[in-house]
């Protein structure tokens, strides 16, 4: 399925997505980290479903959406917004891992009534990381997703928009971020900040590393549940 994302000329993409379940209430959509795709989601998207509606997202360049010509958060954010509108969405609960937290963050700082709760699992907060993450050779294999997605968020991963920071504290829906503890390569300090800063904000580590949902499936879906009230 594809939620249709219209063309403003500036390259918007048109999003594929997953769904699961046929529930009432408030939808729980999930964005995935760079280079996967909603298929990551599977585990956790089976075990809510049978709760809440449930949405997985191919952000731009990856999965079975397209590749497109430019690759920016503020892009894949925009993607998103325009997706959860077309599908009428109301007060979700945004979920997103790694990349997808970033975009989770942002969307939810533009204040979209879209958008109810936000769950950043191992989300890199918006300050310059030290060292500097170093950009990967390409792979000479084929790749399920367009690798020019990985300069460009690398880019914007090293040199963050400072204003990006300021505006997690004017996120005033309750968020919960998700920190995978000792075994993962975010700075597990930072994300204890990013979540001080949010206006209602909450932290839990689960020891997993940085694969939280997928290395420890059944921790995440109950963190997830409490976070509900599922």
């Amino acid at each position: 399925m594809s939620a249709t994302v219209p063309d403003d000329g500036a390259g918007s993409a048109r999003l594929a997505y997953r769904r699961w379940g046929d529930r009432s209430g408030p939808a729980i959509v999930l964005l995935h980290s760079l280079g996967e795709s909603s298929t990551t989601w599977e585990r956790v998207a089976a075990a809510l479903a049978p709760c809440r509606s449930v949405y997985a997202f191919d952000l731009r360049g990856h999965g079975a959406s397209p590749h497109m010509p430019q690759y920016s958060l503020e892009l894949m954010r925009d993607d998103l917004l325009d997706a959860l509108d077309e599908l009428g969405l109301v007060d979700a609960c945004l979920v997103g891992h790694s990349l997808g937290g970033m975009v989770a963050y942002l969307a939810a700082g533009q204040q979209s009534a879209a958008i109810g709760r936000l769950v950043l699992e191992e989300a890199p907060p918006p300050r310059r990381p030290t060292p500097a993450r170093e950009v990967p050779e390409e792979p000479a294999a084929d790749l399920p997703f367009d690798w020019d997605v990985v300069p460009a968020i690398y880019a914007q991963r090293n040199e963050p928009d400072p204003r990006w920071w300021d505006a997690l504290a004017s996120i005033s829906i309750p968020t919960l971020v998700i920190a995978g503890g000792a075994k993962s390569h975010v700075d597990q300090q930072q994300l204890a900040e990013m979540a001080d800063q949010f206006a209602n904000g909450h932290l839990v580590t689960i020891d997993g590393g940085h694969g939280v949902h997928t290395d420890r499936p059944e921790a995440f879906v109950e963190a997830i549940a409490a976070f509900l009230g599922l």
